[in-house]
């Protein structure tokens, strides 16, 4: 009797939501990989999960069973660009065998890390939305990102320059963003009604990207959780 009341109440979840696919491409129709997509609710009907982890969110605690990772590997940030929930734990483990003195000075999040071979840190707690730029005090190439969000609807596109994301079913604005897009992203933005129907949303950039230094990054081959 459980387990056909659970069978039940997660048919009757997945009925009221629905994986939509994004894809990005610059001016010459090719893929754009490690964009942040993101949805933000307007629909005040959109029947959001209230896990215990969700609630903690917004009540202004911790995530403290989702802890990201922002590593260093090579002497360059890895991943380049990190996407986060408001109120997520970043652990900053150092794979490499020198030190770094990791720093940032935005708004969302201004910190400063040394960081050696095996040392662990305390995981720092971002509690602010927007975005951090990362930096290191001893290796001026290194430079990385933080992109805290205040949705948990979020992805990062792959190398064909994809994203999925499952959403519960209602209105949003699906919103992108990068380090290397030129375009004024308000009018990348659009609005979409999720339903039941599958949909395939292309975000179509203008103007080319910048050059991007970073090609090290292989971004199907790391994941952001632990």
């Amino acid at each position: 009797m459980i387990r056909l009341y659970v069978l039940c109440l997660l048919l009757s979840v997945s009925s009221l939501s629905q994986a939509i696919n994004i894809k990005v491409l610059d001016p010459d129709g090719k893929a754009v990989p490690n964009v942040v997509v993101y949805l933000e609710v307007l629909d005040s009907k959109v029947n959001e999960p209230q896990s215990d982890t969700i609630t903690r969110a917004k009540v202004g605690e911790a995530l403290m069973d989702q802890v990201a990772v922002m590593d260093q590997i090579d002497t360059q940030f890895k991943p380049h660009i990190l996407a986060i929930q408001k109120n997520t734990l970043v652990k900053f483990p150092n794979s490499d065998s020198v030190k770094h003195h990791v720093y940032s000075f935005s708004k969302a999040k201004t910190f400063e890390l040394q960081l050696y071979k095996n040392l662990q840190a305390d995981p720092l707690l971002f509690s602010k939305s927007g975005l951090v730029v990362l930096g290191c005090n001893i290796h001026d190439g290194m430079l990385g990102y933080i992109y805290v969000l205040d949705t948990q609807y979020f992805a990062k596109t792959n190398k064909l320059g994809d994203a999925k994301i499952e959403l519960p079913l209602g209105k949003y604005q699906l919103k992108v963003w990068s380090p290397l897009v030129r375009d004024d992203v308000s009018t990348l933005t659009q609005v979409i009604e999720v339903t039941k129907k599958q949909q395939l949303h292309n975000i179509n950039l203008q103007k080319a990207l910048l050059p991007n230094l970073y090609e090290y990054e292989a971004v199907d081959e790391f994941s952001d959780y632990e």
